[in-house]
């Protein structure tokens, strides 16, 4: 990958450390924006990288769209909705990636930021991570449908309508986060998470991925059907025989991808 000017990737074995670096709220700017899509885009195609750990440096996860730069990006017929088509796509490249994605929420998470998480499929949260959505106080809207998939009804209606930012405690109550850290231990356990996931069979996580979000939407009926099409496929891959021989002969698997 070139060198980023708003984020920070390191792979460390088959985990890649992706995080927003746009001091100081890591607002979502349109470089950010490009970059991240860009990044996600790059770790669905490397076989090396199984998992992704996504997070913000300094003390914001990310506070939200970009409004000092919006009148840079739109200038005149048509920036409008390429604007808005970049800043779906980005957070469709965190749903979609190919890997699974960990999202380490070490500080708020607003707006857009919010949009992040809730496109990511593990969530750890640490003390400090609140989850909000402001555009209400600046005559905006956003991150609702995404914050559908997080939050009950009325807290939903509550968080839009009010701005109420929902803190780490609260997130974990409510079964939103996986677990609730000290801010020094954030990182740690998301990665301690990651590694778990990488030690996985990849083609069952990539595929187990897709499958999960394919049949978010689908009836009951239409969505077993088809993950079971899914454990078909996957059953007749070279990983799961070995899963199968390494659960008969007692050892560890050792996963090629295929």
């Amino acid at each position: 990958m070139n060198e980023f000017k708003q984020l920070q990737l390191r792979v460390d074995g088959h985990i890649a450390l992706v995080t927003l670096d746009s001091p100081p709220v890591n607002a979502l700017t349109r470089v950010l924006n490009d970059e991240l899509t860009a990044a996600l885009d790059w770790i669905s195609e490397t076989p090396e990288v199984r998992v992704v750990v996504l997070t913000g440096a300094g003390k914001v996860f990310c506070a939200g769209a970009d409004l000092k730069g919006r009148a840079d990006v739109i200038k005149g017929p048509g920036d409008l909705p390429a604007h808005l088509r970049r800043t779906r796509e980005c957070f469709h490249a965190i749903r979609e990636c190919a890997k699974p994605v960990v999202a380490a929420i070490n500080g708020p998470a607003l707006g857009s930021g919010l949009a992040m998480v809730a496109s990511a499929d593990v969530l750890i949260a640490s003390e400090r991570a609140s989850l909000g959505l402001p555009e209400v106080d600046v005559g905006l809207l956003g991150g609702c449908r995404h914050a559908m998939r997080l939050f009950p009804h009325s807290l939903l209606r509550r968080m839009m309508l009010t701005g109420y930012r929902v803190p780490a405690a609260e997130l974990y109550r409510l079964g939103i986060v996986e677990a609730c850290t000290a801010p020094e231990d954030l990182l740690p356990a998301a990665m301690e998470m990651a590694g778990v996931i990488a030690a996985k069979s990849p083609v069952s996580t990539r595929m187990g991925k897709h499958t999960l979000n394919t049949i978010e939407d689908m009836s009951l009926r239409d969505g077993y059907r088809y993950e079971q099409d899914m454990t078909a496929i996957i059953a007749t891959t070279e990983d799961a025989a070995e899963a199968q021989a390494a659960f008969r002969e007692k050892r560890a698997p050792v996963f090629k991808g295929r």
